[in-house]
């Protein structure tokens, strides 16, 4: 690979990083809990964080996805790689670590996008339109915070782990 499409695709590697592990750090410790604290008890509250999870979906799919090809191409190019599940050096061995650790962090992610938000949206639309749901609301709001810190930390993990590489 050529050094401009090097430069290319580390360029959008980085910001692709930032979009997703940036944005999830961001609303995950920022966003929701102001949201939360300025709206409580409001029917606002249902309707602004179901836009929030949404919209951040679209996006951090979309990253996902650059960073996975991006990435498959940087990993290619890289002198350390000597080929598919070929662990001959630590270079290959942390990398193998941070690939997994982005599954699980993938796989959590599916499991907030299609079970846990879908089951908070029902309970929000029970809930604009009068109906009892304030506990299941509340259960399914504390598992989506607790699926969400697991995934700030393994973001964390996944940087660590970035940055490891470089230092091989």
């Amino acid at each position: 690979m050529s050094q401009a499409a090097l430069a290319i695709s580390l360029f959008f590697h980085i910001l692709a990083t930032v979009v997703w592990i940036g944005g999830l750090l961001l609303i995950t410790f920022l966003v929701i809990p102001q949201v939360n604290n300025a709206l409580e008890g409001e029917a606002a509250l249902h309707q602004i964080l179901l836009r929030i999870r949404g919209r951040f979906a679209q996006v951090s799919n979309l990253a996902l996805v650059v960073l996975i090809v991006t990435g498959l191409l940087q990993m290619t190019a890289d002198p350390n790689y000597d080929g598919l599940l070929r662990l001959d050096n630590p270079w290959s061995r942390v990398l193998l670590l941070k690939h997994l650790l982005i599954a699980v962090m993938a796989l959590l992610g599916l499991a907030l996008q299609l079970s846990v938000a879908p089951a908070l949206e029902r309970v929000s639309l029970l809930l604009q339109h009068g109906k009892d749901g304030h506990s299941e609301w509340r259960r399914l709001r504390r598992k989506e915070r607790r699926l969400s810190l697991i995934i700030a930390l393994l973001a964390l993990l996944i940087l660590a782990t970035s940055a490891w590489l470089v230092s091989i």
